[in-house]
């Protein structure tokens, strides 16, 4: 006899009911405080940052304006790189909360499960010791993942650190340079009062470059001009020039 797809639908869905009834979950108050730890999701791990609410989302934002204010990027590397290190230490902080939640939570379960014993004041101290036992995985990961991301934060800080200070040695470089050609403009054209210095393709605003020149003593603006001479006297150009 062969099973008709009415026949086989309906045991189909017996055998699912079965399976239901067996599958309901932890029943003792043990099972009950584990199931609840997985809910406990922390992010850690990813690149997405979780929000429990809206709240929170503007503490983030606020939290990544005051690094972006304080570091100071500038281009891709160094905004990543900020970005990164405020996301770590916005986890960092975190920990601790959820160390918090699994330690009330586990708490909560054993006192469920026998009151009388729990609750005294001298047992107290057992009732912690047994807390951070049953939930020994869970705890040890929290301290794995924050050793993780401080090591990784205090990487991503050395190598910003290394950017930064390249970044500004090459500014400086290139403010060097334009206050040798201005003042060599200036030198050949006393009467000039704005100088105009096309070619040096500067990386920094007028603003800049007006603030620089105004910082320079004038032994300083001696030495660049003295500079801004050797250079134009070894310059290919200018040496066949003169000849």
């Amino acid at each position: 006899m062969f099973e008709t797809s009415s026949t086989l639908s309906e045991a189909r869905l017996a055998a699912n009911r079965e399976n239901a009834q067996k599958s309901h979950g932890p029943s003792t108050p043990e099972g009950k405080a584990k199931a609840k730890l997985n809910a406990v999701t922390h992010g850690l791990t990813g690149h997405t940052v979780l929000f429990a609410s809206p709240d929170e989302a503007q503490r983030y934002c606020l939290h990544v304006a005051e690094y972006e204010q304080q570091l100071q990027p500038l281009g891709k590397e160094e905004c990543a790189l900020v970005q990164s290190i405020a996301d770590i230490r916005w986890r960092l902080a975190s920990i601790p909360v959820f160390e918090h939640a699994i330690v009330a939570l586990g708490s909560a379960a054993l006192i469920d499960s026998n009151p009388a014993n729990w609750t005294k004041p001298e047992n107290q101290t057992a009732l912690a010791l047994e807390v951070r036992r049953r939930n020994e995985k869970e705890l040890r990961n929290l301290q794995l993942q924050e050793n993780r991301l401080a090591r990784r934060r205090e990487r991503e800080s050395a190598e910003l650190r290394c950017l930064q200070i390249a970044r500004k040695a090459n500014e400086e470089e290139a403010l060097a340079a334009g206050a040798r050609a201005a003042l060599l403009a200036l030198h050949r054209d006393p009467a000039a009062s704005d100088l105009a210095i096309p070619g040096l393709g500067f990386v920094f605003s007028t603003d800049r470059f007006d603030s620089y020149m105004r910082r320079l003593k004038p032994a300083q603006k001696q030495i660049l001009l003295q500079e801004a001479f050797a250079e134009q006297a070894e310059d290919p150009q200018t040496m066949e020039a003169a000849a």
